[in-house]
C-alpha cells in the first residue's frame, strides 16, 4: 500500500510539473537567443543597436568593421566604470552616449527624420535601486538625449518631459543647445525623400542605407555594477517620415525600458506601437517575480510568441540580478555586445 502511495504521489508531481511548464511557451519555435551560463557575476554590461535585417553578405566588410569598431568602444566605455566601481546608470549613460553620437544608429546623429525633415529624439533611462526613471521624447536641440533624460530623473519630480517642455527644462539645468542640422546626414534625408515618395510610414522598420535593408536603429544598454544595482536605458530617432509627433516605446518606462534589481534591466528594439500594447519591458519583469521564470526564458515567451501574435517585430536586451544576459530576437539578426566581470569581449550582429 506505501508502495502504491509513493508511486501515485510521484505521478501527480510529475503530472503537475508538465502541465506547468507546458504554460510557458506555445507552438515553440526555435530560439535566436543568447544566455550567458547562470552564474553570480561581480559586475556586467550589455548593449544593442537595433534589430532587422541584418544578415551576413548584405554589407561590405568595411561597413561590418565599423559598426564592431563602434560597438566594441560604446561597451568597453561602460565596462571600464563598471570595473572601477562605477554605477551601472553612469556606465548606461556612457555607453549610449557612444552610440548616440555614430552616424552608423538610429539615435542621435544620425536618427532618422520626420515628415517635416526634422530629428525627433526620444530616450530614457530606469535605476534598478530606487525605481526612479526619467524620459524624454521629440527633442531636436539636444546632443545626448540619454543625458537629459537622466536628468529629468535626478533633477526633477517628473518621469517624461516631451518637445519644448523638455528644452525648456534642458535650458533650466544648463544644457548646451545643437542645432537640429548637426543630426541630419545625407544618407537619412535619402531615406526620408525615398518614404515620402511612397507616401508610406514603415510600421515595420527603417530602411538603413548602411546596411541596405531595413532595421530598427534603436539603441540600448543594461549593466549591473558591483554593488548590485541594475539600470537600463534606450535611446532612438523613431521611425522615417513620421508624423503628430508619434512616440514610440523607447521613451515609455514599462514598455521599452525598465529596471528592477528583484527581477531584471530590460531595453527594447522594435516596432514601438506594439512594444507598448504588450508593455514588454516590464511584463520581463513581472514575468520573472510572479511566474518564476528565467530571464531568458521570460524573454523568449515575450519576443518569440506574445509580440507576433500582435504583429511586433524586434527584440531586447535583458540582464538579471546575477548579472545573467539574454539577448533575443524574432528577426534576422541583431547589433550586440556584451562583457562581464571576467573582461572577455562579444559582439554579434548575425543570427545563430
Amino acid at each position: 500500500m506505501r508502495v502504491y502511495q509513493f508511486i501515485l504521489t510521484i505521478g501527480i508531481a510529475f503530472s503537475i510539473l508538465s502541465c506547468d511548464l507546458s504554460t510557458l511557451v506555445e507552438d515553440p519555435v526555435v530560439s535566436t537567443s543568447e544566455i550567458d551560463l547562470p552564474r553570480k557575476r561581480e559586475f556586467a554590461i550589455a548593449l544593442h543597436g537595433g534589430a532587422g535585417y541584418i544578415e551576413k553578405g548584405q554589407f561590405s566588410d568595411s561597413i561590418e568593421q565599423l559598426y564592431r569598431d563602434k560597438l566594441s568602444e560604446a561597451i568597453e566605455k561602460g565596462h571600464s566604470i563598471l570595473e572601477a566601481g562605477g554605477s551601472s546608470i553612469d556606465a548606461v549613460v556612457a555607453t549610449i552616449k557612444i552610440l548616440e553620437d555614430s552616424p552608423l544608429f538610429n539615435a542621435g546623429k544620425g536618427a532618422v527624420l520626420s515628415h517635416s525633415g526634422q530629428p525627433e529624439l526620444d530616450a530614457s533611462i530606469m535605476d534598478g535601486k530606487t525605481l526612479k526613471a526619467g524620459a524624454v521624447a521629440g527633442v531636436s536641440h539636444i546632443k545626448n538625449p540619454i543625458d537629459l533624460a537622466n536628468t529629468v530623473m535626478n533633477k526633477s519630480k517628473h518621469v517624461l518631459l516631451a518637445g519644448v517642455g523638455a528644452e525648456q527644462f534642458a535650458h533650466a539645468q544648463g544644457f548646451d543647445f545643437t542645432s537640429s542640422d548637426y543630426f541630419i546626414t545625407p544618407e537619412r534625408l535619402q531615406d526620408l525623400e525615398r518614404t515620402k515618395a511612397s507616401d508610406t510610414i514603415n510600421l515595420s522598420m527603417n530602411y538603413d542605407p548602411f546596411i541596405q535593408n531595413s532595421k530598427m536603429g534603436t539603441v540600448g544598454c543594461v549593466a549591473l555594477d558591483k554593488n548590485g544595482n541594475l539600470a537600463a536605458g534606450t535611446s532612438t530617432g523613431g521611425l522615417t517620415n513620421k508624423k503628430y509627433g508619434r512616440i514610440g516605446d523607447s521613451p515609455i518606462i514599462g514598455a521599452g525600458t525598465y529596471a528592477n534589481n528583484e527581477t531584471c534591466a530590460v531595453s527594447c528594439t522594435g516596432v514601438g506601437e506594439y512594444f507598448i500594447r504588450g508593455a514588454v519591458a516590464y511584463d520581463m519583469s513581472a514575468l520573472m517575480e510572479y511566474k518564476g521564470l528565467t530571464v531568458q526564458e521570460a524573454a523568449q515567451l515575450i519576443v518569440q510568441h506574445k509580440q507576433p501574435k500582435l504583429g511586433g517585430v524586434g527584440g531586447l536586451i535583458a540582464m538579471d540580478k546575477s548579472g545573467n544576459t539574454t539577448m533575443e530576437f524574432n528577426t534576422p539578426g541583431m547589433f550586440r555586445a556584451k562583457m562581464d566581470d571576467r573582461g572577455e569581449l562579444e559582439i554579434k550582429m548575425y543570427g545563430k
